[in-house]
């Protein structure tokens, strides 16, 4: 395709190519990308295009929600299928017909990162003014902030500095730090994150049994206003030992009028939903509830997190979508169960990135080594809400409102 013409007598080489930007100029040479993607939509009708190349970093006009600029290193990525179309080829002829019975196709591996990622994709609309990332974590050194001895994974270092960069390239005015797995109920490190980004930072906090009021009280005085309850991270899915973790974190944060985010699957939440609208304390479900995009809309579970949520009674958050989807990098099968959430009631919507993206580590893997986070292209998630709340008004009741109300900004 690049030596085929595209305008005039010039070819996509040389109308886009080195030469093309040293001669006609950044500014030219970008009206000329943003052309050639309006071509190749008509051309190819493609679902979504990537763009690479050591030139793709000069891009500087605003790109549709599918089109997303991807490292060279993702050429290899996708290469590697190919390798494996060779390795099959080579295959006997009389091992190809009998396949294991309960063959399954492999599915795409998230790119991974021992760097805290930044977003790839420029933001494609105007994100109002107050916009909140409802889920970040913080890591700091296992030197300064040591992590608990049970945990599922040792994450790479990710700053508050890299964060506020982060909210800077999506143009997000607030941020909301939640407590991970990796540091128990030692909150230290989130709390250093918060006081480190000022006013513009909520928390959300793991507590146990020897978290005292003082304690509570502190960490109210210094932005907290949640606590976490993960059920998902501990392997958690029995309903009766769910609403006991749920009632004691009730109990303990409704004098300070926090709220309860709740990490499960749909099973529990299907179980619990009889319960939840007479907690007496809002209730937030993590990462669409656990919902996965392959089961759709009618997977079991579902039906009663969009009742909880339709009838007032639990904020969800739409967020970190890769845990729903394999289909990298936008993930755009999710699409119809966060609009489902949305059409359920707007004002219990809220967005996350779950930056840096932390996940466990393999079994059998030496605890003490770094895990590489998921490198998720996090403007190109926050592109996504565009198509599933299409209105700004929506958009800024998901973004601003809802955030504003729930974390007291």
């Amino acid at each position: 395709l690049a030596h085929h013409p595209v305008r005039g007598n010039k070819t996509y080489d040389e109308y886009i190519g080195k030469l093309a930007l040293e001669k006609a100029g950044k500014k030219k040479w970008n009206k000329r990308v943003a052309r050639v993607v309006g071509i190749l939509r008509r051309l190819v009708n493609f679902d979504h295009l990537y763009i690479g190349g050591g030139n793709s970093k000069r891009i500087s006009f605003p790109l549709p929600p599918d089109v997303t600029i991807v490292p060279n290193s993702d050429g290899l990525t996708g290469g590697i299928a190919l390798w494996r179309a060779e390795d099959a080829a080579r295959t006997p002829v009389a091992a190809k017909r009998t396949p294991p019975a309960k063959a399954r196709p492999r599915k795409p591996a998230h790119v991974r990162t021992t760097q805290a990622s930044q977003p790839k994709t420029a933001v494609a609309f105007a994100v109002p003014e107050g916009a909140c990332d409802c889920h970040v974590h913080v890591f700091g050194s296992a030197a300064e902030f040591p992590f608990a001895a049970q945990r599922g994974y040792t994450p790479p270092p990710a700053s508050a500095e890299e964060l506020l960069a982060l909210q800077q390239a999506l143009h997000l005015s607030r941020v909301v730090i939640v407590q991970p797995s990796v540091y128990g109920s030692d909150n230290s490190c989130t709390l250093d994150g918060m006081r480190r980004l000022g006013a513009r930072v909520r928390g959300v906090a793991v507590i146990d049994e020897r978290t005292t009021k003082a304690a509570l009280d502190k960490m109210h005085a210094a932005g907290i206003r949640g606590v976490r309850v993960n059920l998902a991270t501990a392997g958690e899915s029995d309903p009766s030992q769910a609403r006991r973790n749920l009632a004691a974190a009730v109990k303990r944060v409704a004098p300070l009028g926090w709220h309860v985010q709740v990490y499960t699957e749909l099973s529990v939440i299907a179980a619990l939903a009889d319960e939840v609208p007479s907690l007496g304390v809002p209730i937030v479900f993590d990462h669409f509830g656990g919902a996965q995009a392959e089961g759709g809309v009618d997977q079991p579970g579902f039906a009663e997190l969009l009742a909880l949520v339709g009838g007032g009674h639990a904020y969800v958050k739409v967020s970190a979508a890769y845990r729903s989807s394999e289909k990298a990098p936008a993930y755009g099968d999710v699409a119809p169960l966060a609009r489902a959430l949305i059409a359920a009631n707007p004002e219990r919507i809220l967005w996350g990135t779950d930056w840096p993206h932390p996940h466990a580590a393999r079994p059998g893997a030496e605890l003490d080594r770094i895990t590489p986070s998921y490198d998720i292209d996090d403007g190109l998630a926050l592109n996504q809400l565009r198509s599933w709340a299409p209105s700004a008004a929506l958009r800024r009741k998901i973004l601003v409102d809802n955030p504003a109300r729930l974390y007291d900004f």
